[in-house]
């Protein structure tokens, strides 16, 4: 969850630092710090709430040294405050981290037994502490590192800098991601390539169990046996003026409206120059003969999940189980011959879902991950990698992802189809057509901002929010209701059409919004019915169909938000549009940070 980073340049530290941190942001906010070896000193500054609040610090108490490391913190243990805040420094020793450390309960009695106290409400203090500790016994870095990394139980990314050397940064990794950068006389550290894209574009991704001594002209990486390896160099192709907002209030708003830009360019990373045929990245699956097909995720990308399993049941006859990462990953389900795990992750770090993937791993299950960062450990994992191709995304409430993971499962769902021979190849045709309509759709789509904010405007107001669906548009419910939740904080849930009746019913008054989602397709007279019910008990809806629908159905209703016609395949994808814009909307109405939103943070890399 939290951004770390980690210089050894030949400049001024801290601003470089700063300038990394603002590309992690993302990853949490409740507090942010660095520190500097400068002339051998090392010292540190930190300050609470959002990254800003460190770079005003650091105006009126500048912090020299061409060594340092940085962190902007998403709390795990112990609140937002500046004593809770990275990096922590014991004495000669300061460390940040990325993770949690499971035993910091153990190792704070162990180090009370050497009568070494703790002062913060941190698991990491404890690393620090422990560092601190094997230094007073004599120990140099290397080796204090490495007694201390034994001590460690959990997740982390970590990197330690020490008292009086200013050519020197030691970083380990286990279960969290971590690059290593590499300069001219230079080296950086992160916790993804993106916030080092602005200093090279030279990267090398540490492997799960890998310790690195780092220096200025030198990296020497240990694996988890204690071997001295080799990590390879990649190029890493990221356009830095991708993490800017061009003219846009928020990257929300922005990564919004790029979507038809960005997934005209995801269709023709999978189509041929014909648009006549699904063309994958090399791989040795046999799609004919998968039987099943396991999909995993957390989140939105869970959703993504749960709305492809009707594509891949309906259309390409394959039986699919969807399910939540975390809770898959304990349950410890048997795999069956013939089982292909697919996984879902815009970052392909999130931890539970990476956790998920080595079980099925083990299982002898074939891979196939669906992720946004290619370089990525579920991709690096995987048999078969299947990239969004959507860009860097800033904004922690997901959307042009969601619709790029759509629109990848779809293409796999037809080529599966396919390949299983039991779609004529008129429908092929036929679903390709319909796939290449998706970028022209959602700028149509696009066209209701004007009205969707009328109507936010109004619904800021509400303390509850219900989404109704059926079929593929029941998952897409779901997402709708999180993404209000997540940036507009009113309490929303998404629920099938036809379970209405089964409990949920008993929430409508006249003060419950119901935001209806029926495309004209073979169960809108369903939905139909199912609104019908509401409004008979002075709920208030808000219908999102085509104008057929809307003239159908309109009568009675709140308010309505007309979207184009649209073939029942891809509705989901265009669909996904007016609920990303009614929670940003809602979110501008209510004043809230629709970037950042409190407690949350874009990348899981903790359970």
């Amino acid at each position: 969850m939290c951004g770390i980073v980690g210089v050894l340049g030949q400049h001024e530290a801290a601003p470089l630092l700063v300038e990394a941190l603002k590309r992690l942001e993302y990853r949490g906010y409740d507090s942010a710090g660095i520190a500097t070896v400068n002339n051998g000193a090392l010292e540190s500054r930190r300050a609470i709430g959002k990254l800003v609040n460190l770079s005003d610090l650091l105006v009126h108490n500048p912090l020299a040294g061409k060594s340092g490391i940085g962190h902007t913190r998403w709390a795990t243990h112990g609140t937002p405050s500046v004593k809770n805040a990275h990096p922590h420094q014991a004495g000669d020793v300061a460390v940040v981290h990325n993770g949690i450390i499971e035993n910091f309960v153990e190792l704070r009695a162990e180090l009370n037994s050497y009568k070494i106290k703790h002062k913060t409400d941190t698991d990491t203090e404890t690393v620090a502490l422990m560092a601190k500790h094997y230094l007073s016994q004599g120990f140099g870095p290397t080796e204090v590192v490495k007694k201390t990394l034994l001590k460690l139980k959990g997740a982390f990314a970590l990197a330690f800098l020490f008292q009086g050397e200013d050519d020197l940064m030691i970083v380990a990794r286990q279960g969290s991601p971590l690059a290593i950068g590499h300069g001219n006389g230079e080296m950086y550290v992160g916790s993804d390539a993106i916030a080092l894209a602005h200093l090279t574009n030279k990267i090398t991704y540490l492997d799960e169990g890998d310790f690195a001594k780092i220096t200025r002209n030198n990296l020497e990486i240990t694996d988890k046996s204690g071997n001295l390896v080799t990590r390879k160099i990649r190029n890493i192709n990221m356009n830095i003026n991708k993490v800017d907002k061009d003219g846009y209030k928020h990257f929300m708003a922005k990564e919004i409206a790029e979507q038809p830009s960005i997934l005209k360019t995801t269709l023709q990373n999978y189509l041929n120059d014909e648009n006549t045929e699904i063309e994958l990245p090399k791989n040795d699956l046999d799609l004919a003969n998968i039987e099943c097909l396991t999909m995993v995720a957390c989140g939105t990308a869970f959703y993504a999940a749960l709305t492809a399993k009707y594509w891949f049941e309906k259309i390409a006859r394959v039986r699919v189980e969807v399910d939540v990462a975390s809770e898959f990953r304990y349950r410890e389900p048997p795999v069956s011959k013939g089982t292909i795990a697919l996984f879902v992750s815009q970052s392909g770090e999130t931890a539970d879902t990476l956790a998920a993937l080595r079980y099925m791993s083990s299982q002898q299950a074939k891979i196939i991950s669906v992720v946004n960062v290619p370089e990525s450990s579920i991709a690096r994992e995987s048999d078969l990698v299947l990239p969004l191709h959507a860009g860097v995304e800033i904004g922690v409430a997901s959307t042009k992802a969601f619709t790029a993971q759509l629109t990848v499962l779809a293409l796999l769902a037809i080529k599966t189809a396919k390949a299983k021979a039991v779609i004529t190849e008129d429908q092929y045709r036929q679903y390709l057509k319909d796939l290449n309509q998706i970028p022209e759709l959602i700028t149509h789509a696009l066209s209701a901002e004007a009205n969707i904010r009328r109507i936010a405007t109004e619904l800021a107001s509400s303390q509850d929010v219900i989404f109704l669906g059926r079929g593929a548009m029941y998952p897409l419910a779901m997402e709708g209701a999180l993404k209000l939740k997540e940036i507009s904080y009113i309490h929303a849930e998404g629920y099938p059409s036809g379970e209405l009746k089964h409990g949920p019913i008993a929430l409508i008054d006249k003060e419950v919004p119901v935001v209806v989602i029926a495309p004209m397709d073979p169960l809108f007279d369903k939905s139909v019915s199912n609104m019908q019910e509401v409004m008979a008990r002075s709920g208030k809806i808000l219908l999102l169909s085509c104008r057929k629908g809307l003239a159908k159905a309109a009568k009675g209703t709140w308010a309505t938000v007309e979207m184009p016609e649209t073939p029942e395949f891809i509705a989901p994808i265009i669909y996904a549009v007016p609920a990303q814009l009614l929670a940003y909307h809602t979110a501008l109405a209510k004043g809230t940070d629709a970037d950042q939103p409190r407690n949350l943070a874009k990348s899981v890399t903790v359970e």
